[in-house]
């Protein structure tokens, strides 16, 4: 860099999508300054599939547990477990993974910076210049600047950066989380509880709207809640779902809660130097939640997208990253949106979708697709017979107990 105070890009916000579009620019040889707040950990079951180990180059020591199954619990309490055949979902401690990312980008050439985010202003030449305090929590009165040829959000859902310099931001639709990091029981405690298997409960008065989870992090449990639904008690919620998964009396080390975006914003770049990655964009899959895959990606796409900004000086190309997210997943988006709305809007159709679950070639294919991020072809016929089971339940044809 020819001026230390200046930077091809500033990634606001260290998680998945920041520290991923971080690397990506730093190995691209972009002069790079990732400035993320000390302390922050996102409320997250922690589920990343194989995929995004194989396409983002992340070993398997970082995963803090595999798991080998899932069960689902309808709201009758009946148990549909979904074993996953020759394959693996990997579980990480958002509080580890986060910081291995950041100190990876770090390792590749990103510049590292502790501190808070405030505002961005333009110098005299239009260049943007970010102010944030360094060090951390907000006491701290000192205030450092840089300048940035590109500005990369990746602040999280209801992102600053997006919610003051990126017009429509104000659109965007919440999913309220909350989750108990508690610590896992011993094999004698008497709990329901497997540390090779995620729990995911379908139950109205666990959530009205989305679902409740026990997921096994190794020597913790992630058990937590989310819905859309104002006023509803997340916290409330969380303590009976321990209570039912026989967790009530394990230790709690910690309490985190946050907004989850519940579809991708229509626009992520400000038509000039900015541009949003990860939650900040939106890009947390419908009835799943699944955040962590898609952050990484939309940092991947961000990166690129921002690579060809610098190269070529036009705003047009910040807007490639929205349109080569929503080509590779606006699909799957737009589907799991219509199965959280359909599914998801009252214990009786929540019986039913957990009857769907136990259907083999439902979980085949949803396996298939989850740990790969592909469209299965091998088993054509299976998608056929899914679509007539599908209609059947829909229809209220077969009983919610098969």
């Amino acid at each position: 860099m020819s001026n230390p105070d200046t930077f091809d890009v500033v990634v606001i916000g260290g998680g998945p999508a920041g520290a991923t579009a971080a690397n990506d620019l730093a190995k691209m040889g972009r002069s790079v300054l990732l400035l993320d707040r000390a302390g922050r950990i996102k409320p997250c079951g922690g589920a990343i599939p194989p995929q995004a180990m194989r396409d983002f180059d992340i070993p398997e020591s970082v995963l803090a547990a595999k798991v080998n199954s899932a069960r689902m619990i309808a709201p009758s309490d009946r148990e549909v477990d979904m074993p996953i055949d020759g394959g693996y979902v990997g579980m990480v401690d958002r509080e580890h993974f986060d910081e291995w990312l950041r100190t990876r980008a770090a390792e590749n050439g990103a510049t590292r910076q502790t501190g808070t985010f405030e505002k961005i202003e333009r110098d005299s030449d239009g260049t943007a210049v970010v102010h944030y305090r360094p060090g951390q929590g907000r006491s701290s009165t000192e205030t450092a600047t840089v300048r940035a040829r590109s500005i990369i959000g990746a602040d999280g859902a209801n992102s600053f950066v997006g919610k003051h310099y990126v017009p429509g931001y104000e659109t965007v639709k919440y999913v309220s989380a909350y989750h108990e990091i508690v610590r896992a029981p011993a094999n004698d405690s008497g709990a329901d509880f497997d540390g090779t298997r995620c729990d995911v409960y379908y139950q109205g008065d666990i959530s009205p709207d989305f679902y409740g989870w026990v997921f096994p992090h190794g020597d913790t449990i992630s058990v937590g809640v989310g819905t859309a639904v104002p006023g509803f008690s997340l916290r409330t919620a969380c303590t009976e779902l321990r209570r039912r998964a026989g967790l009530e009396q394990a230790e709690t080390l910690r309490r985190e809660g946050a907004p989850i975006p519940l579809e991708p914003l229509k626009r992520w770049d400000n038509g000039r130097d900015i541009l949003l990655a990860g939650d900040a964009a939106g890009c947390v899959a419908p009835a799943s939640g699944e955040g962590i895959y898609y952050a990484l990606a939309g940092g991947r796409l961000a990166a690129e997208a921002v690579n060809e900004f610098c190269t070529s000086g036009n705003p047009k190309a910040l807007k490639k990253a929205r349109q080569r997210f929503m080509k590779a997943h606006g699909k799957v988006f737009w589907v799991l949106g219509i199965m959280q709305k359909f599914w998801y809007s009252s214990d009786k159709r929540r019986e039913r979708f957990v009857s769907l679950c136990a259907d083999p070639d439902i979980q085949y294919l949803t396996w298939e697709a989850y740990m790969n991020k592909r469209l299965v072809k091998a088993r054509p016929g299976a998608h056929f017979r899914i679509f007539f089971k599908d209609m059947a339940h829909l229809l209220g044809v077969v009983p919610s107990n098969r």
